[in-house]
């Protein structure tokens, strides 16, 4: 009833990569991935083509067309999914469902945050049939306007928006569909690296308009994972080498 689709650039460290494949794999659902590279995770597909928001388009559109869940989840190689993340089920099959409870962490950091509507695609769940006609829309604009060779983050894609029925058509979106929210028991963790795709945005001063409800707690305080203790190994806190 229940899938994960997970999708790469293969741009990641090792080390934190294989720690998201860890807690993913606790899940106990049947994954679909797709990369750039080979990789041992799940049924996958390499997609020939650039590190770019048209490239991932097509990723994700492979894996839901893979994929035979009902319901499957967005899941991203720098996220770390908390197993009660997977309990949730969308009440309705014309919604796209976020997920809430996440805290946002800039590697080798001592602080996470969060805020009001920080709803990101990596914390989505969907009914598969409806979030793959959308995404047939999003490639069939990126074609219509030939914008399949664009790279980085274009001024279209931060038009359209990257989360399903968030942005309205009036602002740019793709479609007027709506969406919802719950929280999962525990907290996921979205890991703000060098390679992250979309800015970082972890002080107040990355934002041109503050978000509402700001938090920011010691890492100490996340009950869902002991980041220090997950990420002991590299050092990143003595040598202050990966930190953003």
């Amino acid at each position: 009833m229940k899938g994960i689709i997970f999708y790469t650039d293969n741009t990641l460290d090792i080390n934190i990569s294989s720690q998201v494949e860890d807690f993913i794999r606790m899940a106990n659902l049947p994954i679909v991935s797709a990369s750039l590279k080979p990789i041992a995770f799940g049924d996958n597909e390499v997609i020939r083509g650039k590190r770019s928001y048209p490239t991932m388009v097509r990723q994700i559109i492979s894996c839901l067309e893979r994929s035979t869940a009902k319901y499957v989840f967005f899941c991203e190689h720098d996220v770390l999914y908390h197993y009660s993340h997977f309990d949730f089920t969308p009440p309705r099959d014309d919604i796209f469902y976020y997920n809430e409870n996440v805290w946002r962490w800039g590697f080798g950091s001592d602080t996470a945050i969060r805020y009001d509507r920080m709803l990101s695609l990596s914390g989505m769940c969907v009914n598969r049939e409806y979030v793959l006609e959308h995404y047939y829309l999003r490639r069939k604009k990126i074609m219509d306007n030939s914008w399949e060779n664009d790279e980085g983050q274009p001024r279209w894609v931060r038009i359209m928006g990257y989360e399903p029925g968030t942005k309205k058509k009036r602002r740019g979106g793709i479609t007027d569909d709506d969406f919802g929210t719950w929280k999962s028991r525990y907290s996921n963790i979205d890991i703000r690296h060098k390679g992250t795709f979309s800015p970082a945005k972890l002080k107040l001063k990355d934002f041109k308009h503050k978000p509402k409800w700001w938090k920011e707690i010691n890492i100490e305080d996340i009950k869902s994972v002991d980041l220090r203790r997950l990420f002991s190994h590299m050092n990143i806190w003595e040598n202050n080498k990966t930190k953003i």
